[in-house]
């Protein structure tokens, strides 16, 4: 599709594809602005239903207007059929990139986290639950206007629902859940209790568990259930208490353990009451937190404050982006989000 114009945009070059589709960089052809385009494959452009919630979505998320929230421009058909939508074109890092280092530093992890939930409590209040949260899905942005110096972008807001669970019929072997299409759902590191159940209604309690894995990661230097495939993965979301956070860093201040663990609760209702109070919360625990510098602590995993080397121009994802993942008790291997297309 080189070459080709969808909308107002000129196809340049291709950036990643997967099992739902492909992300092209497109150039505006009066602006000269570059863009990310998501073109879904025939096959799931040939569904009609499928095709409605990915527009209904992206006119959804094309309304919230927020900083920590990718920007969409457009969507459309292209002229053979293939859906597609025009989003910004970020040049950053994936936070699984960042993590793939090492742990962060507790205040640099709090302040990440506590601009993911405000972006997410604008998303809830909305009506959008992303469900499908995770490191890959958010980038981080130099801007000097931020504290850490770098801002927050989510990625895939509202497209997360293009897929349901009527879709799923089994596991990858990294972990992946497969949908009868070949897509990719979700990787399951990141899923709610009632996610993993595939049954009743998912709200934006699902986000903070998601929210609560993705900080655990970023403190811990692994993720709170670690297994051989996607079922093991599950069941441990469904039936086993996460480790405590200080069981892994002893220095760890309590209180930050302590909400960790309640966004991991089994049971929505005992997780926090919503995405605005754990912006409350987390930024009251941003000013007790204490770094040290970046160094080797006793455990072994290096602590990160500042920004990655080398910038990376991305897309966002049609879907999960997900990589192996090992059993050992160490972050899992996976490969670094150069713009992931789903599956």
């Amino acid at each position: 599709m080189i070459g080709q114009t969808l909308g107002s945009y000129t196809l340049r070059r291709e950036l990643g594809r997967g099992g739902m589709g492909v992300v092209y960089e497109g150039v505006h052809a009066l602006l000269g602005r570059s863009a990310a385009i998501k073109v879904l494959l025939p096959g799931m452009s040939r569904r009609e239903e499928v095709v409605q919630r990915f527009f209904t979505e992206a006119r959804a998320a094309s309304a919230i207007k927020h900083p920590g929230i990718i920007e969409i421009y457009d969507f459309g058909f292209a002229p053979d059929g293939a859906a597609f939508i025009v989003m910004e074109l970020l040049t950053g890092e994936a936070l699984s990139a960042r993590l793939e280092r090492g742990r962060l530093a507790p205040s640099f992890a709090l302040a990440v986290a506590r601009q993911i939930a405000a972006a997410l409590a604008v998303a809830h209040a909305a009506g959008i639950v992303h469900r499908d949260l995770k490191p890959d899905n958010v980038f981080l942005i130099p801007d000097a206007e931020v504290a850490i110096g770098e801002r927050v972008k989510l990625l895939d807001v509202g497209i997360a629902k293009l897929l349901d669970q009527s879709d799923v019929v089994g596991d990858a072997p990294t972990g992946a859940v497969v949908t009868t299409t070949g897509a990719v759902m979700g990787t399951p590191y990141y899923m709610s209790p009632e996610q993993c159940r595939g049954a009743g209604a998912i709200d934006e309690r699902a986000d903070l568990y998601a929210l609560g894995c993705i900080l655990f990661e970023a403190l811990c230097g692994r993720v709170p259930f670690l297994g051989a495939g996607a079922g093991e993965i599950i069941g441990a979301h469904l039936h086993v208490a996460p480790p405590a956070p200080r069981s892994l860093v002893p220095a760890l201040a309590p209180e930050i353990e302590a909400l960790v663990l309640r966004l991991l609760a089994k049971s929505p209702a005992a997780r926090p009451a919503s995405a605005l109070a754990v912006v409350e919360e987390l930024a009251s625990l941003a000013k007790g937190a204490s770094d040290r510098p970046a160094s080797t602590d006793p455990m072994g995993a290096t602590l990160l404050s500042t920004t990655g080397s080398g910038p990376v121009a991305t897309a966002t994802t049609l879907g999960a982006s997900v990589g192996a993942r090992a059993t050992a008790p160490t972050r899992p291997t996976r490969r670094a989000a150069l713009v992931a297309a789903a599956g």
